[in-house]
């Protein structure tokens, strides 16, 4: 078959491997009908990720159909569609049982990382029966491509400021996770969406797309001023960090009111520095890591009930074989990219 791997060079190379077995009783084998391209794909390729493995299939972000499963699994058959966690998970460790499962003691693999992804036709997938969610007839490929990912992430960032219906949340960084945080606020009935970015084409799109209640443009606009003017000087209740930039940090604490919540989604290229003189005394809570995605159910529940739609986000669709091509517009961000679907079939 077909996948795509990354070298220890940090180049990318379309090649042909071996089609992926069942290893395990709770594996499954799922035939790939639509897969994307992430940041943290590029991050690898870079070496930022030192646990990733080189000459590894790239990808964890997929939609296709079971093809085969374990003898252990229960729960999926073959010929269903479904929606894949970008984690592998047991459900039963210390940490799975807590909703901890980026952790998880027995897995806690990321596809495209430490074992073959999903850029590629076919795909192995341990633990199966909990990282593999089923799809209503209602929801198509494209519909759920995200819901293991980037949807997740930013349902997780919103999940973690504990947004409460009369909060201001701002959302800094408006890619691809920081609009998909803007859409779980949403349903999680904030007062107010401020969403920060540097390029005017996606905060315009968060406007359109009615994520976003303010805009602000940090090149031209202070931020801090800004949302004290919205919030009787006090600051954004929550404040969600999506989007990992030189200085995006520092802009998160100084726009928190005090006692607030910082949920940090990003992921940084460099080491970050807290000023804890400065901050003393605004009490702050931050929360950071790699995404629990824990509600993959849920939010596909959400999608099926016409309450969250990402179809927007997919900017161009390309076929497997020019997977490359994907990989450097991705980069690039030509044409105001925000996300690519790979198709393979």
């Amino acid at each position: 078959m077909k996948a795509l791997i990354w070298n220890q060079n940090g180049t990318i190379e379309l090649t042909e491997k071996e089609y992926p077995k069942i290893l395990d009783k709770r594996d499954a084998i799922v035939k790939v009908t639509l897969s994307s391209i992430c940041t943290s794909d590029l991050h690898i390729i870079k070496g930022f990720v030192p646990r990733a493995i080189p000459d590894t299939v790239l990808g964890h972000e997929f939609v296709g159909e079971v093809v085969e499963v374990g003898s252990g699994i229960e729960n999926l058959k073959p010929g269903e569609r479904v929606a894949a966690n970008c984690e592998t998970f047991c459900g039963e460790c210390y940490f799975c049982k807590r909703g901890f499962i980026n952790n998880c003691s027995k897995g806690g693999w990321k596809l495209g990382c430490t074992i073959d992804g999903c850029q590629a036709e076919y795909v192995r997938v341990p633990y199966a029966d909990c990282g593999l969610t089923k799809l209503p007839d209602n929801v198509s490929y494209e519909n759920a491509l995200f819901v293991g990912d980037i949807l997740s992430s930013g349902y997780w960032g919103a999940e973690l400021c504990e947004i409460k219906p009369q909060d201001t949340v701002a959302i800094i960084g408006a890619g691809p996770v920081g609009l998909c945080a803007m859409l779980s606020a949403r349903t999680m009935n904030a007062r107010k969406i401020v969403a920060i970015d540097t390029d005017d084409y996606r905060l315009k799109l968060a406007q359109k797309q009615g994520l976003a209640d303010v805009v602000i443009n940090p090149n031209n606009t202070n931020a801090e001023t800004v949302i004290k003017e919205l919030t009787e000087n006090r600051g954004a209740d929550c404040v969600i960090e999506a989007a990992g930039g030189e200085n995006t940090l520092q802009t998160a604490w100084q726009i928190a009111r005090a006692n607030a919540i910082i949920a940090i989604v990003a992921m940084y290229e460099e080491n970050q520095t807290l000023p804890l003189p400065k901050m003393y005394g605004k009490n702050l809570i931050f929360k950071t890591g790699g995404v629990d995605a824990v509600h993959c159910d849920k939010l596909v529940k959400l999608i099926s009930e016409g309450k969250i739609n990402t179809d927007f986000l997919i900017s161009a669709t390309f076929s497997l074989e020019n997977i490359k091509e994907a990989y450097r517009i991705f980069e690039q961000k030509q044409n105001n990219c925000l996300k690519i679907a790979v198709k393979t079939e």
